[in-house]
């Protein structure tokens, strides 16, 4: 079975509650042996890779400048892009699902960017929108992210 690329957004000023979240959805994707892809700074995207690499996972962070500062410690791969903040539309074509988790303008981006793509988007405590999934836990978003289409 190919392994499944899921996409973790998120706010980089994120709640207590928020982190956590993040941090229990990377450790049970990367249990399950899915590819984290994020944006790779703070927030979501650093408690997500956190929670992926304490189980041996695999993070890639798409980094919206021309070098590798100020990534979270984290990631297994860092891609410096120069892309700004376009390197979001590259965060969610590479992923086969999203699990959105906070409010933060660029989460919000990737969520419409997912949305035009067709990809499926899992949204636990974020922006409510309509034809986007709402998901109650971080287990129910891994579940959902991981189901073939």
């Amino acid at each position: 079975m190919p392994r499944r690329y899921v996409a973790v957004c998120g706010a980089s000023e994120a709640t207590p509650s928020q982190l956590e979240a993040a941090r229990e959805v990377g450790r049970l994707l990367a249990r399950s042996g899915a590819v984290i892809i994020n944006g790779g700074f703070g927030g979501v995207m650093a408690a997500a890779s956190e929670g992926a690499s304490s189980e041996g996972g695999t993070v890639v962070g798409i980094l919206p400048d021309t070098d590798r500062g100020g990534a979270n410690p984290h990631l297994t791969l860092a891609l410096a892009t120069g892309l700004g903040q376009a390197r979001n539309a590259v965060i969610v074509t590479a992923a086969d699902s999203v699990i959105a988790i906070g409010a933060g303008w660029g989460t919000l981006s990737e969520i419409a960017l997912a949305q035009r793509l067709d990809r499926p988007v899992f949204a636990l405590d974020t922006w409510k929108l309509e034809g986007m999934e709402t998901v109650d836990s971080p287990a129910e978003a891994v579940k959902r992210a991981l189901e073939e289409d």
